[in-house]
């Protein structure tokens, strides 16, 4: 059939190697196949996302050196954790308080110097980053029922200058599976910044129950009702 311009209308033809896409393909499938039971769910699984996401920051700050080393207490830079849903970022001025004197030489201080100087703030990445439609309130897990920031966030304070890392994948199951039982994950109020606290040895199995009972945390039921977190 001729074209509008009067020459023939030609067919494109695949390249003789094309052919051997086909038995690719089928074999690509059929040696994948007995994987896929094992494959889908992990790579489903909320239990594998995000552990581990480790941004890199734009000051090399280091928890093990400031907690773990230094002494530094967590409400000292997140001054908000016990009394609202949030945990601050501190501002720049805090770091100042300390690095007007300490190492105010260092390149790796010189960000925060010019955010202090300009007022320009320091643009942290976000490493423990909840959906939208779920609400947490910091305080009410803190102060209220005696939950560490362990349970959450790991031994942050064993955390250097690669800077904090997830180690809870923080979804709905994992969620729910700690409001179920809650128990084994409370504390004295007064250890909730004690990040190496552990269990007295000669605890008995009651001893998270009368934590719980303490520190007036509703009950199961109660914790698991879809309002609890989706507002």
């Amino acid at each position: 059939m001729a074209s509008d311009n009067g020459s023939s209308r030609e067919h494109f033809v695949f390249p003789k190697w094309a052919n051997l896409l086909l038995p690719l393909i089928i074999i690509g499938a059929v040696g994948t196949m007995p994987y896929m039971h094992a494959l889908v769910p992990l790579v489903a699984s909320p239990t594998t996302l995000n552990v581990g996401y480790q941004p890199v920051q734009p000051v090399p700050y280091s928890h093990e050196l400031h907690v773990d080393e230094l002494g530094i207490d967590c409400r000292y830079c997140h001054t908000s954790v016990e009394s609202a849903a949030f945990a601050a970022i501190p501002p720049t001025a805090t770091c100042m308080n300390c690095h007007h004197a300490i190492q105010n030489d260092s390149e790796k201080i010189a960000p925060i110097i010019e955010s202090y100087e300009t007022g320009k703030p320091i643009e942290w990445v976000k490493v423990h980053d909840l959906p939208d439609y779920v609400y947490f309130n910091h305080a009410v897990h803190v102060s209220g029922a005696g939950v560490s920031c362990v349970e959450c966030h790991g031994r942050v304070d064993k955390m250097g200058e690669a800077g904090v890392h997830t180690v809870e994948n923080l979804s709905m199951s994992w969620c729910i599976e700690c409001h179920r039982n809650a128990a084994p994950n409370l504390r004295p109020r007064d250890l909730v910044y004690d990040l190496a606290w552990q269990r007295p040895a000669d605890a008995d199995s009651d001893y998270g129950k009368k934590l719980a009972e303490l520190h007036n945390v509703p009950s199961s039921r109660n914790l698991t009702d879809c309002s609890t977190c989706h507002r």
